[in-house]
């Protein structure tokens, strides 16, 4: 592969600044674990018997999306081998086609969507298998993309959308990359934010990613909600403009997962724990340094990867957006890979969200068990001892609380009440 850094090469950038004190004591009992790992060097770290990986090589499905980088980085710069692993990254042409693979076992695992393996697990999204979401691959940094048509008539965000949709009644065509995944569900909460029913107001269809620019250039959809680079190549190619980012609807919320199904985990645990190891090591390096993201950003954006310009990439991922209509600006919360391991932690309340908005939207008939469901898929106690043992903190609770576009706070103490209390729902 050519301009593909070795591991050796960059050694020197792949190490994080020391810790302060005070997120040394926020560890807690992740120093106890990295004091273990020390002193054993990578053994004794897993349970009782051989730490060895029991499988040597990995399938790793993953869709042509910046944010697939920390699974491809951690195989092009040997961080698997490190583990004892070695990951195939798998190029996968829908999401569909990964949730298939994976609940066959053509695939060990992928870079996947929240919400897509929540619909698994639930049988709201296809075949119904136990799923297990390992850990977060990254915050932020999907957009909005409305046509430059709609732009040009007025509709430059939610607001201002819903009022040309009312003064131009048509079928308006929106389109998310999965039914229960992040896009189709910010895509969601999003309009229904600006008034628009998205269940009646709208009609809302499923385009994979990469396809997204071609379908809009042709008219097929007025608006679209998908992962960078293909909302900044809508602008490149003057057939789009960005009406808002997702932080805009969420700060910091969860995207892309490592996830796998539960019998995997079960089945090969040393696998699981080395390649989550892997990944987040990709994650921390991607994030500790300008220099790091702009050889991510040249690799990602290889044939084998995206195929797409280094330039369709390397702006939004440093946080330097344009909206397309001469808008520029610096945004803080642009997409995160590792922050300090905040973005990570496989928060339970997360994926509460995504339960309840299946909820809102008609996707779940009746309320699931909330909690209960979350503990089963996403893995906290693996992460956890996975982040010990590499000395990354862990946040103390596995809930958080985010105030949405909409000024609506969510904490995950009553997912029934928040659920039902939308007046825009099925």
């Amino acid at each position: 592969m050519p301009n593909t850094p070795s591991a050796t090469a960059t050694a020197e950038t792949c190490t994080p600044a020391s810790p302060s004190r005070r997120e040394w004591i926020k560890q807690g009992s992740a120093v106890a674990g990295a004091a273990l790992f020390s002193s054993l060097g990578h053994h004794g770290v897993w349970a009782a018997g051989s730490d060895a990986p029991e499988k040597k090589e990995v399938k790793i499905g993953f869709i042509p999306l910046t944010d697939c980088a920390s699974v491809v980085m951690a195989s092009v710069l040997g961080f698997d081998q490190k583990y004892g692993v070695k990951i195939i990254p798998t190029k996968e042409a829908s999401w569909a086609g990964v949730r298939d693979k994976l609940v066959n076992g053509e695939l060990d695992l992928a870079h996947v969507l929240y919400g897509l393996v929540y619909g698994v697990h639930m049988g709201t999204a296809g075949p119904k298998k136990d799923m297990a979401i390992l850990m977060n691959l990254n915050h932020n940094g999907q957009a909005i993309t409305l046509s430059k048509a709609l732009a040009g008539q007025g509709a430059v965000d939610g607001p201002s959308l819903a009022k040309v949709m009312a003064q131009k009644p048509r079928e308006y065509t929106f389109a998310g990359t999965f039914p229960t995944g992040t896009h189709a569900m910010w895509m969601h909460y999003w309009l229904a934010a600006a008034g628009i029913n998205p269940l009646s107001g709208a009609k809302l269809i499923t385009v994979p990613p990469p396809q997204m620019v071609a379908n809009m250039r042709i008219g097929n959809m007025d608006g679209f909600c998908v992962g960078e680079p293909w909302n900044h190549r809508a602008i490149m190619d003057g057939i789009g403009i960005t009406a808002n980012t997702t932080q805009d609807i969420w700060k910091d919320h969860p995207e892309k997962v490592l996830g796998t199904t539960s019998e995997f985990v079960s089945k090969y645990p040393n696998t699981t724990r080395a390649v989550m190891m892997a990944v987040l090591e990709a994650s921390r390096w991607i994030d500790a340094g300008l220099q790091n993201k702009l050889k991510m950003a040249e690799t990602v954006a290889q044939k084998s990867y995206i195929n797409t310009s280094v330039d369709a990439i390397n702006q939004r991922i440093l946080g330097r957006y344009q909206n397309g209509l001469g808008k520029t600006w610096d945004d803080p919360n642009h997409m995160k890979f590792f922050n300090d391991g905040l973005v990570n932690f496989p928060f339970l309340s997360d994926g509460m969200w995504f339960l309840t908005q299946h909820k809102r939207w008609g996707l779940l008939k009746s309320h699931p068990d909330y909690l209960g469901i979350a503990k089963q898929v996403n893995r906290v106690d693996l992460y956890k001892s996975v982040a010990g043992a590499m000395g990354i903190g862990v946040p103390k609770d596995a809930m958080r609380s985010s105030k949405f576009i909409d000024g609506v706070t969510w904490d995950g103490k009553n997912p029934a009440q928040y659920a039902d209390a939308f007046k825009i729902k099925a």
